[in-house]
């Protein structure tokens, strides 16, 4: 199993890997020590190999440098930890991490199954897309990268809790969530902000839920106790999927994830894509949702206060069902059935 540095390549490959230990398979991680995948792998029971590798997107000079001199002996460290495990097949999620793995799994003749979840797919799967065994992808915009037979709209790994959410009534108040992930977005933070005052002179029934994000959330939350509007300022929410149900509207980035859950949870939803993600892979997601008319698209220069108060007023309850037409349930026991497969073969 290939894939790491942040949360969003490896909780997906994690999801993955419970599913074939279930079946009874052997699972190995290949990841790097500053990587989350250091945390999360062994935190759920998984054999972790570590390599020295690092980025090559948006570094230059002596660090880009350093990263092209690393792929080879990481490459070749893979290749006999292949040899050695007898691996059978290979899964990546991409990401810097995941080059001198699926590498090896090339060089070695081992299937290699690739999970794209984002529209633009990385630099690492377009530059392996040719020799992959398969394809599994979230939107079909990313299919041109990869031989059309070998290519599969599966989704991403998403927590069941999100699919099971039932409809929600809109009442007399409407309930937006606003969240920029763990660590809180300032724009969106900004943004909320400055459209406190609109809702409460425009007399709008609204209750705020706000992850802002570990470092700013006192000074918000004490800032929104004088703002006179229900809600509340909070640091991290645990339990998302009901967050999730409470809400009417979600305002959010547009990675992977996100936008996963949103459609899994079938809500209604303003994107606002991170303006400096690789690739622009977040405009990509929430431009294939905003074209369907399941979401509304607000770029990051564009959002403030008034933006973000005309959003959420324009919002149409129906964009949700538009939304949850993009969901796709058993990903990752879609995934295992195609590693045990190839694996056979």
């Amino acid at each position: 199993m290939a894939g790491g540095g942040t949360g969003g390549h490896v909780i997906p490959a994690l999801a993955v890997a419970g599913v074939l230990r279930e079946r009874g398979h052997r699972v190995v991680f290949v990841g790097t020590a500053r990587g989350l995948e250091s945390k999360l792998v062994p935190e759920a029971g998984f054999q972790l190999e570590l390599i020295e590798v690092g980025a090559l997107k948006g570094v230059s000079g002596v660090p880009r440098l350093m990263s092209m001199l690393q792929l080879p002996p990481a490459t070749a460290m893979v290749y006999r930890l292949l040899r050695a495990r007898g691996a059978r097949a290979v899964f990546s999620m991409g990401g810097y991490v995941a080059g001198p793995v699926m590498a090896a799994a090339i060089l070695r003749r081992v299937p290699l199954v690739v999970m794209e979840p984002n529209a633009m797919p990385g630099a690492a799967n377009r530059y392996v897309g040719r020799f992959v065994a398969k394809a599994l992808l979230s939107f079909k915009e990313a299919a041109k990268w990869f031989p059309p037979d070998r290519t599969e709209i599966t989704g991403l790994p998403v927590r069941r809790a999100f699919f099971e959410l039932p409809k929600k009534q809109r009442g007399e108040k409407l309930t937006v969530l606003i969240t920029g992930g763990s660590q809180g977005s300032r724009t969106l933070n900004r943004a909320a902000e400055e459209s406190w005052p609109l809702f409460r002179e425009a007399g709008m029934q609204v209750r705020l839920i706000h992850q802002a994000g570990r470092e700013t959330h006192a000074a918000i939350a004490e800032r929104f106790g004088t703002a006179g509007l229900d809600g509340e300022v909070v640091s991290f929410i645990a339990d998302m999927p009901a967050a999730f149900a409470e809400a009417d509207v979600v305002v959010c980035r547009s990675g992977a994830g996100a936008v996963s859950e949103v459609a899994a949870a079938g809500k209604a939803s303003i994107l606002v894509p991170f303006p400096f993600a690789a690739d622009q892979h977040q405009l990509r997601n929430a431009e294939a949702l905003a074209n369907a008319g399941a979401v509304r698209l607000v770029e990051d220069r564009d959002m403030n206060g008034r933006r973000f108060f005309d959003e959420v007023c324009s919002i149409k309850p129906e964009m949700g069902e538009k939304a949850r037409a993009f969901a796709r349930p058993g990903a990752a026991e879609r995934a295992a059935d195609l590693l045990e497969t190839l694996a056979r073969r």
